[in-house]
């Protein structure tokens, strides 16, 4: 047993030389790492994730097969030929990447017969050295998430032995292949619980299990499996191990970026209002189709009288004949005025419209005097300069003065409803030219 302890001390020795070794270099090497908290206890990382661990296991190593006569380790009226914790293990792991690493282990097992199986009595001992490589299997087939905190290594590779009979008290070197099997459960971001189910075989053993020597000549195989439980704790630099982080190739990351910016453009080129300029371009993303437009998606009004040029000669037709061939148009009429293409604008402070927009509200007052049915709503507005106060009332007496206008020129006060809106923030207020768009009064058909 002091052989043991120290072959286990010296290996712990050496993985901390290791490990202090990785730390050294990955502080040399520190790079900016992307690391995204996906739930308290799993993350997102691309390139940054723990590579290490090491395992300690306890559990059960049975000899299947050479027994002599007489001797044998199962318990035959017992579950899984009887239970006996006879074998104790130590490994170091190295995750090259997500899906494949490498292993090494150091394990100690102790063969008797089972008290009451019948078995001759008798006592071997065996040192083993494993080198194996290992599989992520989870992430292998790309089910790490739908996972969860289960995992599951697959490990295979060479394995060395030291076997000590106590009846002969002689011992021999044995070599063959192991391969296994270990599920795992993630308890925090770094330790996890594991079991291990493993199988060995030897290519050249002289001993039984039971330690009775063979004859050189007969030149025995020898099997054996090993059944274990343990912990295994990840460590380096970062806040997870590669077995349970998500990870994402940056490639990856660059092409949803790159996507992302594509589907942006796309949103950008719509062209909500068709008429032939992009969103991102239009300031005026609601003309009327057909429509002349300027590069800035803007409806040509060289008179700024805020009706669309090509909608002029409609206009002034419009106001010329009162008669009953506007009800004709009465759809693209009540758009036009619904819309505020057709409203009343005003110089700074003024209460008074401009003249230029004494034909829209004539456009108003013809519609309202072919339609003796309908009343309209008169919405003021004013800019953002002032007070809100001084502004509110403002807006009110642009609304009162375009329904004087419409009073004097025959149009009933009970068809004609006041609202002040008070600022109109929708444009930038820094621009002259903007704050002129927004001191108005709209009409609303009802």
């Amino acid at each position: 047993m002091k052989k043991h302890l120290l072959v286990l001390a010296s290996f712990l020795t050496v993985s901390i030389t290791l490990n202090a070794q990785e730390t050294v270099s990955a502080a040399d090497k520190k790079k900016a790492k992307e690391l995204k908290e996906l739930e308290p206890d799993q993350e997102i990382v691309y390139d940054a994730y723990n590579r290490w661990s090491i395992e300690f296991g306890v559990g059960q190593a049975k000899g299947i097969r050479p027994y002599n006569d007489g001797y044998y380790s199962s318990y035959p009226s017992k579950l899984f030929g009887g239970i006996q914790i006879n074998s104790f293990g130590v490994g170091a792991r190295y995750m090259i990447s997500p899906k494949f690493g490498m292993k090494f282990g150091l394990n100690y097992d102790k063969f008797t017969d089972q008290d009451g199986s019948g078995s001759l009595d008798f006592e071997t001992f065996q040192y083993r050295a494993n080198f194996e490589g290992v599989v992520n299997a989870i992430r292998l087939f790309n089910v790490e998430e739908s996972a969860g905190r289960f995992g599951l290594l697959l490990h295979g590779g060479i394995q060395v032995s030291r076997m000590t009979s106590d009846v002969l008290d002689l011992s021999e070197l044995n070599g063959g292949l192991i391969v296994g099997f270990s599920p795992q459960f993630r308890i925090t971001k770094t330790i996890s619980v594991f079991g291990d189910v493993s199988f060995l075989n030897n290519f050249r053993q002289h001993f039984n299990w039971d330690g009775s020597n063979s004859d050189v000549s007969n030149n025995l195989s020898g099997q054996m499996a090993s059944f274990s439980f343990g912990l295994s704790f990840s460590f380096g630099n970062e806040k997870i191990h590669g077995d349970w982080a998500i990870i994402e190739d940056p490639k990856s990351k660059e092409l949803k970026e790159l996507e992302s910016r594509i589907g942006d453009i796309e949103t950008l080129m719509n062209d909500t209002d068709k008429d032939g300029v992009p969103d991102y371009l239009d300031v005026e993303n609601n003309s009327l189709p057909g429509v002349a437009v300027d590069t800035k998606g803007r409806m040509v009004d060289l008179n700024n009288n805020g009706v669309p040029d090509e909608l002029e000669k409609f206009v002034d037709k419009s106001i010329t004949n009162n008669n009953n061939n506007m009800a004709v148009s009465d759809g693209m009429v009540t758009k036009l005025i619904n819309d505020g293409y057709i409203a009343a604008y005003f110089d700074t402070n003024k209460r008074v419209p401009t003249t230029a927009s004494t034909d829209n509200i004539g456009f108003v007052l013809n519609y309202l005097k072919t339609n003796p049915g309908k009343s309209v709503d008169i919405i003021g507005y004013a800019d953002e300069i002032g007070s809100t106060e001084y502004n509110d009332k403002l807006s009110s007496d642009r609304a009162e003065s375009v329904k004087t206008i419409l009073i004097k020129a025959g149009i009933e006060p009970s068809r004609l409803n006041i609202l002040a809106n008070g600022v109109d923030k929708s444009v930038d207020k820094s621009s002259e030219y903007a704050r002129r768009l927004v001191r108005k009064v709209i009409f609303k058909i009802k």
